[in-house]
């Protein structure tokens, strides 16, 4: 869950964050060197106006007067002038540097991502894992593009203003220092507000992320049982969180910037009345009281910018406080420190396992059982009796706590997961698409899963008339999670995917339960060429597709209860029997 809790600032995670940088320095250090003559070039115009004032206009006019006051019109147009390009080029090369690091950082996440565990997946919403990679990295980029540089050059900019002003009045200096202990009151209470509506604003987002993943995805099931109303409703509470915390934030600033003018307006007030008094006893001059006009106005803008980015850097910080989290869970499901090669022989054999999701909820106990190479084993079972998890167990998505899955008699925990999971392929029972084509569905771009392979795959499933008939074929765009085709021709894609991968263990989880009983009829004709030449788990509940199975294995409350050839199990009148008899109850009578 969300909470509102973390350190508003943490030296090790920025300096952690900067790491991403390093490849791209040359870019950050010439950003710092235009930030540098940036500041220089901007603290010269004041300095231009001082010296005209007090060399030329304080004068009676003459041509060398206007000559001379030609010239400094002259540089101080191209000081603005480049003073410009300097921007231009530091803001653009420091959001350069900034897209390509955040381009890696993302790359990172993801990479990452693929690396979890299943059951991490299990345990946190997929909205919030959306909010990390977008919203969480676009806080770091806008740290990257408007923080780091920015506040450095906020800074020198504060410093070498501060030593202009002291350097051309101390006593004018001391007038526009005289507004900042408000200023740094203002500030302190600035950031103590912005500090709990952003907090707030970050939990909101990661909240309607979540309940929009969740929603949107469930549509189908919203409308079917009219909740279109109650789900308004609580996203309305949801989104009032949302702009509650965005209403705080703009409350404060919404006084802070008038505030700070306010201070602003009041140094010069001063800087006024002062010079009114100092100009004409000559204690200061006309042209430095201009200046420091310019430059006061200038010394309050990087205090008012550093209050905001104190905030960036608060936000930045938190978010840099979740990724670095998700980039640190450590998978539990690893390859070993020197991983043995699967072997030829693909005897599996489950030895005394014993499984829990929590704890000791024990979803499977004490299963014991050996396929043989080429064997079609069916799966059969209530609702909850652990027929999946034995197929999540053997693609190692979870290890077994007790006991051991063994193939060609070497524990599967001794094997790289990538290695193991090559040799295997599974239809679950709901297909899942990527947007993208058929084709590309079907090969999800494995280089030795080729085109003619991919059309062979279809044709043995009975894909091939379905798209061959489409205007496209092959080529057929697939819209998101295939909203564009039947359950039906989604699980044949499915189907082909497994296929043409050339799998050596096929695992079917309830395969066929989503489709029509024509489909059906073709894919059970279909299964036998399938699961020729390699060994197949069918996981069932029509009992229909799995009576040509070379044994059939009846699970009841995590146990093996019974093992058979159809014929032998229904001889037996066992829980097979009862369940054969539940399915044809209605055609038996």
């Amino acid at each position: 869950m969300e909470t509102t809790e973390g350190r508003l600032y943490d030296g090790r995670l920025l300096r952690r964050l900067a790491g991403y940088l390093v490849p791209y320095r040359s870019g950050v250090f010439a950003t710092l060197a235009l930030l540098g003559v940036h500041s220089i070039l901007d603290a010269a115009g004041p300095l231009l106006t001082r010296y005209a004032i007090d060399t030329f206009l304080t004068k009676p006019p003459s041509p060398e007067a206007w000559r001379a006051l030609a010239a400094i019109s002259t540089a101080y147009l191209a000081v603005i002038f480049l003073t410009l390009a300097a921007e231009f080029a530091q803001t653009l090369l420091m959001n350069r540097t900034g897209q390509r690091a955040m381009f890696d950082l993302r790359r990172a996440l993801m990479a990452h991502l693929h690396r979890l565990d299943i059951a991490y997946f299990d345990k946190n919403p997929v909205g919030r894992l959306v909010t990390r990679v977008t919203t969480d990295v676009d806080t770091l980029n806008e740290l990257f593009t408007s923080g780091f540089v920015a506040i450095l050059g906020d800074i020198i900019v504060l410093t070498s203003l501060l030593g202009l002003l002291l350097y051309l009045s101390p006593s004018m200096t001391l007038i526009v220092l005289a507004v900042t202990p408000l200023m740094y009151a203002a500030t302190m209470r600035f950031r103590a507000e912005v500090a709990g509506s952003y907090r707030r604003i970050r939990v909101a987002v990661a909240r309607i992320n979540a309940y929009l993943q969740e929603h949107l995805g469930g549509m189908a099931v919203v409308q079917l049982f009219n909740r279109e109303e109650r789900s308004k409703r609580e996203f309305l509470d949801i989104n009032d969180e949302h702009r509650n915390a965005y209403k705080d934030s703009i409350h404060a600033y919404g006084w802070f910037y008038p505030a700070v003018e306010f201070f602003g307006l009041l140094a010069l007030a001063g800087l006024l009345v002062y010079g009114g008094f100092a100009v004409p006893d000559g204690s200061a001059t006309l042209g430095t009281l201009v200046a420091f006009f310019q430059y006061s106005m200038r010394f309050f803008r990087p205090i008012q910018d550093l209050s905001e980015k104190y905030n960036i850097l608060q936000s930045a910080t938190a978010a840099c406080e979740r990724i670095f989290q998700l980039l640190d869970t450590v998978p539990d499901i690893q390859a070993p420190a020197n991983p043995v090669p699967v072997p030829e022989d693909l005897t599996i054999r489950f030895d005394d396992v014993w499984f829990a999701y929590n704890g000791e909820e024990w979803v499977l106990r004490g299963v014991s059982f050996t396929i043989a190479p080429g064997e079609t084993i069916a799966i059969v079972g209530h609702t909850g009796a652990g027929k999946t998890t034995l197929t999540n167990l053997l693609l190692r998505y979870y290890d077994v706590q007790k006991g051991a899955i063994t193939i060609g008699g070497v524990d599967i925990r001794s094997f790289d997961p990538e290695d193991l999971r090559r040799r295997i392929a599974i239809v679950l029972q709901d297909p899942w698409l990527f947007t993208g084509t058929i084709l590309s569905n079907v090969t999800l771009g494995s280089p030795h899963v080729t085109q003619a392979k991919a059309r062979e795959a279809m044709e043995r499933v009975y894909l091939a008339p379905f798209v061959d008939s489409l205007p496209k074929g092959m080529e057929e765009p697939v819209a998101e999670r295939g909203a564009n085709f039947s359950t039906g021709q989604k699980q044949l894609i499915s189907f082909a995917r497994a296929l043409a991968h050339e799998p050596r263990l096929l695992i079917l989880d309830e395969a066929t339960s989503s489709v029509d009983t024509e489909t059906e009829i073709r894919i059970r004709d279909a299964q036998k060429e399938l699961v020729r030449g390699r060994s197949a788990i069918v996981i069932a509940h029509r009992l229909s597709t799995i009576q040509s199975a070379s044994r059939i294995l009846t699970f009841h409350k995590g146990s093996l209860h019974e093992a058979g050839t159809h014929a032998e199990l229904l001889a037996a009148k066992g829980l097979y029997w009862r369940l054969h008899q539940l399915q044809y109850a209605g055609t038996l009578g």
